[in-house]
């Protein structure tokens, strides 16, 4: 099924809740709302649900020791570059285990053949079953640039992402195309096609993890869930021990005053009471296999996105996007000694989180998708790496064409033309298009998707290739 396009949904999403405000009143819309979902839920069946799953990896992963080079030459080009395994190169002997081989022969730059981090065992083998696809080189682009295009002073011909190496301004770029201050995301525009098909929007994107930009949309809003669930107002149910302060606090929190400002908060209130309840009545009905052994960090979050999928028909979706993270990439040290164990806790997450959404018969209906604020040097500092521009990422689900590697190998060097020093690597997948993939597989039509991706019609194909469409 194709979602609506952006521009019409957004106009009816809007007539739509206009006239039923008018109708019985802002503080009785959201009950309505509400009390109509179990009649909806019943009419909306799980065969259409689809949800994409942003893993964002916070401080910029070291892509060199994600992905790493196995063969004899271009592991010792990574190894010499990287200060052999006294400085920050793996052994090449604890590789042996994570070799990806591919299902379709590939030959990829100068015949490398790749492995997985030791600490992937488990997406190693994900990768094996042809539900995980690692996707080489990713990162933002404007449009097409080659590397003696990105030295030309001329940047209006040869337009490049503003304050390239920097975090802020690069997460911002990566989940909104423009630096700090952005106010939409690709999250949140994809959320906006997707809520006409949802009999409540409010449930569209779904945040586990603090605020980001991924999420907004110009209509969509990202709704917050945490470790236990939506948030509570406390004090409701008692007030110092008494059901009467509690009620008259709810009403209190519900009352609208005279000024515009007064009526948007009560309005506000109101929305937290009901929906808090609401969503939380849902997720206790979510089977004990969703909660995870380990409740905290992206096990945790993960838990979380895979409770909310659970109980689809009871919050009326057919269509979310989600956005969970987790912080520690950002190592200038250390590298060998935190990195691994980094990618060690995506390893075990990301494979409990696919193991239970295939319990929920789900794993057709789900991608993951990792990324970071950027990838970093090949060279090292001494004892870790620095801020670099594109970097290798992971696709998981039951629509990922699993067992390839996607993308162009880029050359394990600091002098080549697929890099712009130190061997940071200049991107030959654009940020753009690896949306605009996860958008099709969504429900997308290929003419909406410069809605969510701005610069697509810039590079020469909006599908690379890594989901079944």
């Amino acid at each position: 099924m194709y979602v609506s396009k952006a521009g019409e949904m957004c106009r009816r999403v809007f007539l739509r809740r206009t006239a039923a405000l008018s109708a019985v009143g802002a503080g009785s819309a959201y009950a309505l709302g509400l009390a109509g979902l179990g009649e909806l839920a019943a009419q909306s069946g799980s065969a259409d649900y689809k949800a994409l799953v942003c893993v964002f990896l916070a401080g910029g992963n070291d892509h060199s020791n994600t992905l790493i080079p196995y063969d004899n030459l271009n592991y010792s080009r990574y190894s010499a570059l990287r200060g052999g395994v006294e400085g920050v190169a793996l052994p090449q002997a604890d590789l042996r285990s994570t070799v990806l081989l591919p299902r379709e022969r590939q030959t990829l730059t100068d015949d490398q053949v790749l492995a997985l981090a030791p600490s992937l065992p488990r997406l190693k083998a994900r990768f094996d079953e042809g539900v995980m696809a690692p996707v080489m080189n990713v990162g933002p682009l404007l449009a097409p640039l080659t590397r003696s295009q990105y030295e030309s002073p001329n940047t209006n011909a040869y337009p490049r992402p503003a304050k390239l190496f920097s975090h802020n301004d690069q997460q911002s770029t990566w989940q909104a195309f423009r630096p700090e201050g952005a106010v939409t995301g690709w999250g949140g525009l994809l959320g906006d096609i997707a809520m006409s098909s949802n009999q409540n929007a409010m449930f569209t994107a779904i945040n586990t993890s603090g605020n980001a930009v991924f999420l907004s949309g110009q209509e969509t809003g990202a709704y917050r869930v945490g470790s236990s669930g939506a948030t509570r107002v406390g004090g409701l149910s008692a007030l110092y021990g008494s059901a009467v302060a509690g009620n008259a606090l709810d009403t209190l929190l519900r009352f609208q005053g005279g000024h515009v400002f007064e009526t948007d908060q009560a309005t506000v209130n109101a929305r937290s009471i009901d929906y808090s309840g609401f969503v939380n009545d849902a997720l206790e009905k979510a089977p004990d296999f969703t909660r995870y052994a380990d409740g905290s960090g992206l096990a945790g979050q993960l838990s979380l996105v895979s409770q909310v999928m659970a109980a689809r028909q009871e919050l009326g979706v057919s269509r979310q996007v989600f956005f969970v993270t987790m912080g520690g990439f950002d190592n200038h040290t250390d590298l060998k000694g935190k990195h691994q164990g980094l990618l060690a806790e995506v390893d075990a997450a990301l494979d409990e989180f696919y193991s239970v959404i295939e319990r929920l018969g789900m794993k057709d209906n789900m991608t993951a998708f990792t990324a970071s604020d950027f990838g970093r040097t090949l060279t090292y500092n001494g004892r870790g790496s620095e801020h670099g521009w594109g970097g290798h990422h992971f696709v998981l689900g039951g629509g990922v064409k699993g067992g390839q590697i996607y993308g162009r190998a880029p050359h394990v060097s600091v002098s080549t033309d697929d890099q712009v020093g130190q061997g940071r690597l200049l991107p030959t997948i654009a940020v753009d298009q690896y949306a605009s993939t996860l958008a099709q597989w969504f429900g997308v039509r290929t003419s909406d998707l410069h809605y969510v991706a701005p610069n697509i019609g810039r590079f020469a194909t909006p599908d690379v290739g890594f989901m079944r469409v």
